[in-house]
Formats: C-alpha cells, sequence, structure tokens
C-alpha cells in the first residue's frame, strides 16, 4: 500500500522527513536543522548541486537507476524542489526531494562524521514494512468484518486501529504510524496485523468480544514489565 504519506525519522540529533511513496528525503530539512546549530560550519545546497563531482555522480546515478527500472531516468527526476505554501500560520518551508542514494551523499557531504550512521539509516527496511503494513491491515478489516455488523463495522475498525498502536507504540494518536517508528516497530505492526487476520480468518477468534480480550492480552504481554507479570511477582513472594 503506497500513500503519499510523510514520515518524521530521527538521524541522530536530527529529524528528517521522508515520502513513503518512493522513499525520497527532504533534504533542505535536514539542511536547515544543520545550519541552526550554533558551531556547526555553514552549508548551501548551491554548492553541493553545481559541484562537478556531484553532477558527475547524479549521471551516474540516472543511468544505474534507468538500468535497474528498465526504463528512462532522467537527472532532474532524482532530485525534486517544492515551494511552501501561504497558510494561516505563515509559509510552509520550501521541500528539496532527494532519491534515497542521493540522499546518502548530501548527509554525508554536510558532516562526513554522519558516514556509518547515514547508511545504516536509510536502508533499514521500515518504510517496506511500513508498506505492507498498510496491506495487513486491509486484510485484517476484511477478516473484522466477518465477526462484526455492518452497521458496527467503522467503530470496530476505529477501536482495532487505536488498539494496534497501543500494543505497538504504548501510545495512540491520529496517524501514528505515519510520524514516527523504526523498523522493529513497523515489522511488529504488520506481523500482528497479519497474526489476528488469520486467527479471524481459521475461527480461533469468533467475534468482537474476543477480539478485544486478544488484542488487550498482546498489549499486556508486549507492554508489562517482566517483573510485574504474575507468575513473576508468585516468584517473587513466595
Amino acid at each position: 500500500m503506497k500513500t503519499n504519506q510523510v514520515m518524521i525519522r530521527q538521524m541522530g540529533v536530527f529529524q528528517v522527513e521522508q515520502r513513503t511513496k518512493d522513499g525520497f528525503f527532504d533534504g533542505a530539512s535536514l539542511l536547515r536543522q544543520w545550519n541552526g546549530v550554533d558551531g556547526n560550519p555553514r552549508r548551501r545546497m548551491s554548492e553541493f548541486l553545481e559541484s562537478p563531482k556531484v553532477k558527475y555522480f547524479m549521471d551516474a546515478l540516472a543511468e544505474d537507476e534507468s538500468h535497474r527500472r528498465k526504463t528512462d531516468i532522467a537527472v532532474n527526476q532524482l532530485l525534486t524542489a517544492s515551494k511552501g505554501k501561504l497558510t494561516k500560520n505563515g509559509r510552509t518551508p520550501d521541500k528539496m526531494w532527494f532519491n534515497p542514494i542521493l540522499f546518502i551523499k548530501f548527509a554525508m557531504w554536510i558532516n562526513p562524521r554522519f558516514e556509518v550512521q547515514v547508511i545504516r539509516f536509510v536502508y533499514d527496511r521500515m518504510i517496506e514494512f511500513r508498506n505492507e503494513a498498510g496491506d495487513a491491515y486491509k486484510e485484517l478489516a476484511s477478516a473484522v468484518q466477518k465477526i462484526v455488523q455492518p452497521n458496527f463495522m467503522k467503530v470496530a475498525m476505529k477501536k482495532v486501529g487505536e488498539a494496534l498502536n497501543w500494543i505497538i507504540f504504548n501510545r495512540h494518536e491520529k496517524a501514528l504510524r505515519n510520524k514516527h517508528g523504526d523498523e522493529k516497530q513497523m515489522q511488529s505492526l504488520f506481523d500482528l496485523e497479519r497474526e489476528t487476520a488469520m486467527l479471524i480468518n481459521k475461527g480461533f477468534i469468533k467475534d468482537f468480544k474476543s477480539l478485544v480480550t486478544y488484542l488487550r492480552d498482546e498489549y499486556k504481554r508486549r507492554n508489562t514489565p517482566s517483573v510485574f507479570l504474575p507468575e513473576n511477582i508468585k516468584e517473587a513472594i513466595a
């Protein structure tokens, strides 16, 4: 499931924005944060883009992407700029969306000390799991539809969505999965949705009450410190 959401992710002390649709990163946001730290040498986007080495790299990347995708990819498709919009709260920031591989080079140009962290950061599978979790959520909704009345379906899925957030993130807010998370959390969300749908489809969860009980038990199992589990409390006071 590929919707054009923007994921806020942590990269060291900075937050970076990544589109889930194509994996592109907002380099302008990272640059603003870097330049906003006292003592950091000031960097300019134009210095990066006008560098002969960067231009050569972008040509090579466009050629490689074309071979990999089996369709022509132009250099200007690796980097897209969008102007901020005027809103009642002021003008939104300008964006500069980088192809993920180009973003690695950009981030390391800003600060070579990022090298290892940036490579690990960009190549985790969080976006992949996030999209898969979206597909699994549809499967879960189809399964829930089998055990609730049609007029209760909207309420049921709202409650299920809240429960999933509490189980995986230990909190709830609207569109939480699109705002924060990491690879492990996205994989856990995907696994939980698929597992729950399977239990419904196989008849182990027969109604909404038993679904709520199952999700409540999952929350306790995943988020209750082991020292407070009943069996450990018995051992502690024995």
